[in-house]
């Protein structure tokens, strides 16, 4: 009688530490959600910046989570009024994806443009593109500056 309890028991542990290894393997086959923040300032990387966004976007099947700021020259390329169709269209549909964007206020401040001026979806960085960028950095966003 002792024998077939202690078997039950060792049964019942192995079936634990079975659906633990099951648990572990489906959480090491399911990669973690990435978090990144795109650092943009030259207006001649513009399309190349957007293209790694979106390559971003489908190397991870959409399990990312991306938050660009711009500011400086680069800022200018994201007017509404006067902007390519291609470059807003792509934009936009990363917008759509999920893309967070941030314009420098330093920036606008600068150049006179507001959020109005901008492409749909810009948020504004109060504190600056830098400190955006270091405040995402500390919430454990990787930094890429393409």
């Amino acid at each position: 009688m002792r024998r077939r309890d202690m078997f039950r028991a060792i049964l019942a542990g192995t079936g634990t530490v079975l659906g633990l290894r099951a648990v572990q393997a489906a959480a090491v086959t399911e990669p973690a959600r990435q978090k990144v923040a795109y650092h943009l300032s030259d207006v001649d990387k513009v399309n190349f910046v957007l293209g790694n966004i979106k390559n971003h976007y489908d190397g991870t099947g959409g399990n990312v989570d991306i938050v660009l700021v711009v500011h400086g020259p680069a800022l200018a390329a994201f007017k509404s009024k006067g902007i390519s169709a291609a470059i807003s269209g792509r934009f936009a549909g990363l917008v759509q994806q999920g893309l967070e964007p941030h314009a420098c206020a330093n920036t606008m401040q600068g150049m006179d443009i507001s959020l109005a001026d901008l492409l749909a979806g810009f948020h504004a960085a109060d504190k600056g593109g830098v400190v955006k960028l270091a405040e995402l950095q500390g919430q454990g966003y990787a930094y890429l500056r393409p």
